[in-house]
């Protein structure tokens, strides 16, 4: 999935379900000088939504015991 936001940043976004900002990365990434703030945009975005999920997974894990 990384190698997709690095090369494709705007269908990162759209397989996790996030239309309007892939649009809107779509649009950055159009042009050459805005191909590296979207891929940025993209990893990054990505990084967050796993952390995310590694503490929802951590928490759920803690509320059980």
């Amino acid at each position: 999935m990384t190698l997709i936001a690095i090369f494709f940043p705007f269908l990162s976004f759209m397989l996790r379900g996030r239309i309007l900002t892939g649009i809107l990365c779509l649009i950055l990434q159009i042009t050459l000088i805005g191909w590296i703030p979207a891929a940025i945009w993209a990893v990054l975005s990505l990084q967050n939504a796993r952390a995310e999920r590694r503490n929802r997974e951590l928490i759920r894990e803690l509320r059980r015991k």
